[in-house]
Parts: C-alpha cells; sequence; structure tokens
C-alpha cells in the first residue's frame, strides 16, 4: 500500500513538473502576458527572439472556456532591418513594426481558403498599394493606381504572386496614416527570405489562418521581441 502511495506521488510531482516554468511557477499562456490583447477572442502572436531577428514565431490563440488556447503554431519570417518600434519607426527601414494592432480585411491573387468568413477582397491587375508620402491615398488599397500616387512609390499586387497569393492587412498606420512612418504592412506568405518590414508564414499556415480568423471575434494582431523595449508583452 505504501509503495503504491509513493509511486503516485511520483506521478503527480511529474505531471507538476511538466507544466512548470522555471522556479517551479506556471507560466500563463502569452496572450494572459500581454498588456492587451484587442478586447476580443482570437489573437495573433508575432514574437521574435530580439529586434535583430528576422525569423521567430507566429501564433494563434483563441478563447476556450474562459482561457486562452493556442490554435495553430508556425515560423515566422520578419523584416531584413529587423523590428522596431512601431510608434517611432520610419519608413523605407525594411523593419516590422511592434505593437498591437487590428487587421482590416484580407486579400489575395488566389481565392479565400474554404471556410474564410474574413473580408477577403481579390487581387485584380489593377490593384495597388499607394506608399507615396505625397499621395492623398497613402497607405490605401487603390483600384486603378490614381495619378497622384505615383508607380515608383507604389506596390502592383499582382506582381507578388508568391507573397501575396494570400495576406492579412496589419493595421499598422492604418487608420490615420503619419507621413513617412510607414504604409504596406501585411501578414502574408513567405518569399525567398526576411521580408520588407511585413510578416511572414508559410503558404499552408496562411491558408489556416484565413480560414481560423472570424471577424465576429474581432481578432488581433501582437508584433514584439521575446524581452527589452520593444517586447511583445508590452503591447
Amino acid at each position: 500500500m505504501r509503495r503504491s502511495l509513493v509511486t503516485a506521488a511520483a506521478l503527480l510531482a511529474l505531471a507538476g513538473s511538466l507544466g512548470a516554468g522555471p522556479g517551479g511557477a506556471d507560466v500563463p499562456p502569452l496572450p494572459d502576458r500581454l498588456a492587451d490583447t484587442g478586447g476580443g477572442s482570437q489573437l495573433i502572436t508575432a514574437e521574435a527572439p530580439d529586434t535583430g531577428s528576422t525569423t521567430g514565431t507566429v501564433t494563434w490563440w483563441e478563447r476556450r472556456g474562459g482561457r486562452w488556447a493556442q490554435a495553430g503554431s508556425a515560423p515566422a519570417r520578419f523584416g531584413g532591418g529587423g523590428l522596431a518600434e512601431g510608434a517611432t519607426r520610419e519608413q523605407g527601414t525594411s523593419t516590422t513594426p511592434t505593437g498591437l494592432y487590428d487587421l482590416p480585411y484580407a486579400f489575395g491573387i488566389e481565392d479565400a481558403p474554404a471556410g474564410t468568413t474574413y473580408p477577403y477582397r481579390k487581387v485584380k491587375d489593377g490593384s495597388w498599394w499607394c506608399q507615396d508620402n505625397d499621395s492623398r491615398a497613402y497607405n490605401r488599397w487603390v483600384e486603378p493606381r490614381p495619378a497622384h500616387c505615383r508607380a515608383a512609390e507604389a506596390e502592383h499586387l499582382v506582381s507578388y504572386g508568391t507573397q501575396y497569393a494570400r495576406a492579412l492587412v496589419i493595421g499598422f498606420n492604418y487608420d490615420r496614416p503619419v507621413r513617412g512612418r510607414g504604409a504596406g504592412i501585411f501578414l502574408h506568405v513567405n518569399g525567398r527570405g526576411a521580408t520588407a518590414g511585413c510578416v511572414s508564414v508559410p503558404a499552408d499556415a496562411m491558408a489556416e489562418i484565413l480560414a481560423w480568423a472570424d471577424p465576429a471575434r474581432e481578432p488581433h494582431i501582437a508584433v514584439g521581441t521575446s524581452s527589452g523595449p520593444t517586447a511583445i508583452t508590452r503591447y
């Protein structure tokens, strides 16, 4: 009888240690450690080790039974210039802006994945994203491209067949655009390497995220580093 009690106690101790963090304390899921999650019941986190990193992890979470639970995860790529504080980021630095942002709508050259309920805009030959600081359409989709948005200062979306096969607009500098802060920041499919400032994931992960995202649950994305002034937990 005593031997059985000892064995049971050992198993309980082992189970406790598997769920424990450093120092023996349970570590809450990442969303519970963020300063804000946007108020919805879905959240995407994009975390890099530090501001010089061009790779990290994207994880999507949802509230289940009053708690945050992981719904999926994938390796991520960030800007070739690393990451920078979103509030002071400068356009043309190839940095991914840190912060907490909404996700206004999705778009893509390909059709939306089966099960997608998120607003999805299909890319056409005349679809552009204006990044011209002198244009009234700065940081907006334009179709067709107006004369005040120079082609050299805009992205012809259909030209990025791999990256923009499917994507989500990240609401960085979107509601009230600040000139020179940056434009056209998306969560999109991986290209050949680091991005120009976006967050990217493998194609199958992007499809899974779009089929999972529910506009009624108000998903947001938090972008940041594991620690330091741009720690993801600050946002």
